[in-house]
């Protein structure tokens, strides 16, 4: 057969016919079916990934794999081009499922937030400091702070939950705050 007569033969044959081939390892029918095939496959890869060489990897990728599975190959399924782009489209899912978890960036220094050690232990005297002069006050201004302070409830519910007037309520909170202002004005000064 001439060399004009064989491109005549390879454009008309199909794609399954050519896998018949493949299957049987012919490279001629293989190459027949990437330069059909190829330049789609890369149109898809690119538009998926955006990176021309990443792309045509990805293509070339599909095309091996054709290659390789040629075995299974059956006639008459979804055909060469629909398998090859599937095929493609799971290739970039997965490269930019990785890309999400993976970068060539430097991982950028970053400084130790966590504070340190005397700062640590000043905050857990203070911690501790307020928590006794909060159980030194009186029942019912301790109730006061800790439904304003802890539990963030407005004036109104805390006094409403202790049962008084509005009034009542933040005069008793305004001598439960200077009882506390004068029980740590000690570990104020000390950390001036």
């Amino acid at each position: 057969m001439t060399e004009a007569a064989s491109v005549a033969t390879d454009c008309v044959e199909s794609d399954d016919a050519l896998m018949a081939r493949v299957q049987r390892r012919d490279a001629a029918a293989f190459r027949i079916l990437i330069d059909r095939h190829l330049t789609v496959l890369h149109r898809i890869a690119y538009r998926m990934i955006g990176d021309a060489a990443e792309s045509e990897d990805l293509a070339q990728e599909a095309l091996l794999r054709l290659w390789r599975d040629a075995g299974r190959w059956q006639a008459g399924m979804s055909g060469t081009g629909a398998w090859l782009n599937r095929v493609t489209v799971n290739l970039c899912l997965d490269r930019l499922r990785r890309r999400r978890f993976s970068s060539d960036a430097d991982v950028p220094e970053r400084a130790d937030e966590a504070p340190l050690a005397p700062e640590v232990m000043d905050a857990e005297r203070r911690r501790k400091a307020t928590i006794a002069a909060i159980a030194a006050l009186p029942d019912r201004q301790r109730a006061a702070v800790v439904l304003t302070y802890y539990e963030d409830q407005s004036n109104q519910m805390a006094a409403e939950a202790m049962d008084m007037n509005i009034k009542a309520f933040e005069s008793l909170l305004l001598r439960a705050r200077a009882a506390l202002r004068v029980a740590l004005q000690p570990l104020k000064e000390a950390s001036e």
